[in-house]
């Protein structure tokens, strides 16, 4: 009830958006700030995966957000802009071990002390950019794609949750459609 002693209806667009303050979000916008620095210092800007890298951490990030704001109307669109978010995601990450195995350096294995303390990072509050510009920007090549390569796998690894979450709750609650059906049908009822 309001102030006014009058009951509230329930809304059928559920609260969405929201984007901004999902982990994995942030993690894909770091992802794409660093990967644009990235390129710019490591790919040469006339190639064609200087674009597609660039573009597919955009992609990243973008699809986060499109999925999150469609997630009021359609649980459908979501999964499937959260599904295509991973898969950029998933494709830079080939684009940065290609670089790697390319250029004869060292990918570095879960274990390494270097990829350890990257992964610390994800802990610290108020992640940005400048948490991670020193190893981008003033490292070494090798730094610089192991560090987005280590960012990557912690954005996928949270992308992969989400969309088992998603899932979950789509089989749980159904879609749109079903509730706007049910909603319509409960009004027939009571006329």
């Amino acid at each position: 009830m309001n102030n006014n002693n009058q009951k509230t209806k329930p809304t059928l667009i559920p609260p969405h958006g929201g984007y901004r303050n999902l982990k994995s979000y942030q993690t894909a916008e770091i992802i794409y700030d660093a990967t644009a620095v990235f390129c710019g210092l490591f790919v040469d800007k006339r190639s064609r995966t200087h674009d597609q890298m660039v573009q597919a951490a955009r992609s990243g990030k973008q699809n986060i957000a499109e999925g999150s704001m469609a997630s009021g109307t359609s649980k459908k669109s979501e999964l499937k802009l959260i599904g295509v978010a991973r898969a950029s995601l998933e494709e830079l990450l080939l684009d940065y071990h290609d670089f790697l195995r390319q250029k004869g350096l060292l990918l570095w294995e879960k274990g390494h002390p270097q990829a350890q303390a990257i992964r610390k990072l994800a802990w610290e509050k108020n992640r940005s950019y400048r948490t991670y510009k020193t190893y981008v920007e003033q490292s070494s090549p090798e730094t610089a794609a192991n560090t987005l390569i280590c960012l990557i796998h912690q954005a996928n690894y949270l992308l992969d949750q989400q969309l088992r979450q998603l899932e979950k709750q789509f089989l749980e609650e159904g879609g749109f459609t079903e509730k706007l059906y049910q909603a319509r049908q409960s009004v027939r009822m009571k006329n």
